[in-house]
């Protein structure tokens, strides 16, 4: 006997496929869900085969497809009347693999019981025509793909949101185009820090482009241009907007963006996760910190050069290794002074004991290029040389050995591209 879910969104199939899914013998529905969040937590409770869903249902994105499959409930997909490419294409995009027009719910016992015997029945094209006919076909990536460098650290503000900034500034500045990510969901400061004044927030429209599967393809809609090879996608407006961004979003994006560049993720301190978050498929407040933790090809731990900094440091260096596991550490000390009392190679054999890592990297405490950054809206590159600018490009130097760094733009010019160049 085949358990089914429906959640029909007040779709005028809804009695219909009732009727024929109940008069089948081998099919038993088991509820009829009020909406997609009520789906996923019936899901949760392991009673269920298959879920009938509205293609168009508020809510039904690829985290929640994830969510029921991981509950070994197959999806199977009811498409909206018209032309169906477009709607059978963002189906495979979510990972449904059957599918069944609005108009067939005769056949929608039959495609069920394929579903839920694993042969996946209608499957839904990775690429489908357009209602012309011609094909619809991703453009494929040019060139090596880029790499993501997450930049964690423990609580405290040890400087995470600067050094992302800078290293991301640095990058670009050696001919690497380069997309600078806020996903703190805690604290987001990248559009304040770089002088951005957006209404819309690159998270949160990143969030909404992969609730409808077009993420992917739309990747580029969603970043604010700060020069010709630094872009940014900016956080959220205010903290308590974390719920929007699901569980794969960070994900998406940053696999669909480094097809383009590299991509450089400012992320929050918080690592542990929420309980309550497999039961309602939507993750928790710290998924986007570890989704870009593991999406990571090096990880840039920052931490503040001080009694109180090194020990959270060193908790945080164990924490990350049990939740991400083995992924290349480089550690940055930051703020590093005289007045401490400590030379690098004593504060060195302390961090050492904290765990392994790839390379260690000492920023200097530079207020004066903080401050003149932060009250400018530019990007440390953009204020001229300094110390710690100078230590930033030693840490690119060990990312991206062989780089060199290339004459930054013209002040004028960069700003006019900020204020002139919208994404959205």
């Amino acid at each position: 006997m085949i358990v089914v879910l429906v959640v029909a969104a007040g779709a005028a199939w809804e009695s219909p496929a009732l009727r024929e899914l109940g008069d089948d013998p081998g099919i038993v529905v088991l509820k009829r869900c009020v909406d997609v969040d009520d789906l996923l937590a019936t899901a949760a409770a392991g009673q269920a085969d298959v879920a009938v869903v509205a293609l168009d249902a508020p809510g039904l994105d690829g985290p929640a497809v994830d969510h029921l499959l991981r509950h070994d409930v197959r999806p199977v997909a009811v498409l909206p009347r018209g032309p169906d490419g477009a709607a059978r294409l963002r189906a495979g995009r979510l990972g449904i693999r059957a599918v069944v027009g609005e108009g067939d719910v005769a056949g929608l016992p039959e495609v069920v019981l394929g579903a839920a015997h694993g042969d996946g029945g209608t499957p839904a094209p990775a690429a489908a025509p357009d209602p012309d006919g011609a094909p619809v076909v991703a453009a494929p990536p040019t060139g090596r793909p880029g790499r993501v460098l997450a930049v964690w650290g423990p609580p405290g503000a040890p400087g995470r949101s600067t050094v992302a900034a800078g290293v991301a500034a640095e990058l670009a500045r050696r001919g690497r185009r380069v997309l600078l990510v806020d996903a703190d969901t805690h604290a987001a400061s990248q559009a304040q820090q770089l002088g951005v004044l957006d209404e819309v927030s690159g998270l949160l429209a990143a969030a909404r482009l992969a609730g409808t599967g077009h993420l992917e393809d739309e990747v580029t809609s969603v970043q604010r241009s700060l020069d010709p090879r630094l872009a940014v996608v900016t956080g959220l407006p205010r903290p308590d907007r974390w719920r929007e961004v699901r569980a794969g979003v960070v994900e998406t994006l940053l696999r669909a963006a480094r097809r383009h560049g590299d991509v450089v993720v400012d992320t929050a301190a918080p690592l542990e996760g929420d309980p309550g978050a497999d039961l309602s498929g939507r993750g928790g407040r710290n998924q986007a910190t570890t989704e870009a933790l593991g999406a990571a090809d090096e990880v840039l731990v920052v931490g503040a050069a001080d009694p109180v900094g090194l020990a959270r440091l060193a908790r945080a260096l164990v924490e990350l290794r049990e939740t991400v596991g083995p992924v290349g550490v480089r550690v940055l000390l930051n703020r590093m002074r005289p007045g401490l009392g400590w030379s690098e190679s004593e504060v060195a054999a302390m961090v050492s004991g904290f765990g392994r890592s790839t390379s260690l990297h000492f920023l200097p405490h530079d207020l004066a290029a903080v401050d003149r950054a932060l009250v400018t809206g530019r990007t440390l590159v953009e204020g001229g040389d300094s110390a710690l600018l100078r230590g930033l490009a030693a840490v690119v130097d060990a990312v991206e050995p062989g780089s060199i760094a290339r004459q930054a733009a013209p002040r004028a010019t960069r700003r006019g591209a900020r204020r002139g160049r919208r994404s959205r």
